[in-house]
């Protein structure tokens, strides 16, 4: 299929393009197709809600046609994903609402390039975010009263990638997800993503969102033990751990000088001192 009048527009990004491990040897294996199926389905939404050559309007009609595949199904080749999600939900009784918030946060960032405040950006990741670890809950059997512990982290995740990519999606997008009225306290705008390095605005700003953070941290480290199913338990101590690393990191380097990230030896060491954590404490 030519992908130029195709639906789906692949960015090239993948599982290995994460800030945290995707159906990972930690989780059982009978269950690893319904997770890949999962995150299938997200990043090709979330590549067509990126893809900066498509217009706002043609976005949210592909989008719709996903919406549409996964609640009646379609048959059609272009809506395969959909199609499979449909089919993983129809095997495991997991709503069909994890996969529809996802559709409507980045029907979101078809048409909306600012944050007035933290409270907006935060109903937007519990669109974008929150929606992956309801489903890894649902599929692993967790109670649901576990939701806003994985709300906590999954929201803290998005943060944490809004802010390593905050000048990268300014420039491509013109999106900016951090909070309006912080950044005009802190006398700084958007123009100052263009620079090489942040103003002290734009850190005070980027250093309040990685407080917002925290704060978030602060209940998701409560959710690997508060877990039933040791395997999800595990994955996402590790998790945790690369979040609250990732977070450091931000504070004590600059994501628009440079590329903020943990690579391989800091990704084994934050997993390693995670599984410690859960295993050991």
């Amino acid at each position: 299929m030519d992908i130029a009048v195709g639906i789906e527009t692949p960015s090239g990004k993948g599982a290995g393009d994460e800030n945290f491990p995707v159906g990972s040897w930690l989780l059982p294996r009978p269950l690893r197709p319904h997770v890949a199926t999962y995150y299938a389905f997200a990043r090709a939404i979330d590549d067509i809600a990126d893809n900066p050559d498509l217009g706002p309007e043609d976005k949210i009609r592909r989008l719709d046609g996903f919406a549409q595949a996964l609640v009646n199904g379609s048959g059609d080749p272009d809506y395969a994903k959909a199609d499979a999600l449909r089919g993983t939900l129809a095997k495991t009784g997991i709503s069909a609402r994890h996969g529809l918030d996802l559709i409507s946060a980045f029907k979101q960032d078809a048409v909306k390039n600012r944050y007035a405040d933290w409270h907006a950006l935060i109903d937007y990741c519990l669109r974008s975010a929150s929606p992956v670890g309801r489903f890894l809950c649902d599929l692993h059997g967790e109670d649901k009263a576990l939701y806003p512990l994985s709300d906590a982290l999954c929201n803290a995740l998005q943060v944490i990638n809004h802010l390593q990519d905050c000048a990268k999606d300014y420039a491509a997008l013109n999106r900016v997800y951090l909070p309006e009225d912080w950044m005009r306290a802190a006398g700084t705008s958007v123009n100052d993503l263009t620079l090489a390095a942040a103003t002290p605005g734009m850190r005070r700003v980027l250093d309040q969102c990685l407080s917002g953070t925290e704060r978030l941290m602060t209940e998701a480290r409560r959710l690997p033990k508060a877990m039933r199913h040791r395997s999800l338990a595990a994955e996402t101590a590790v998790i945790v751990s690369v979040a609250d690393r990732l977070v450091g990191k931000l504070r004590r380097q600059d994501p628009l000088a440079m590329r903020v990230a943990l690579g391989p030896f800091g990704f084994a060491a934050a997993a390693t001192a995670g599984l410690a954590r859960l295993w050991l404490a």
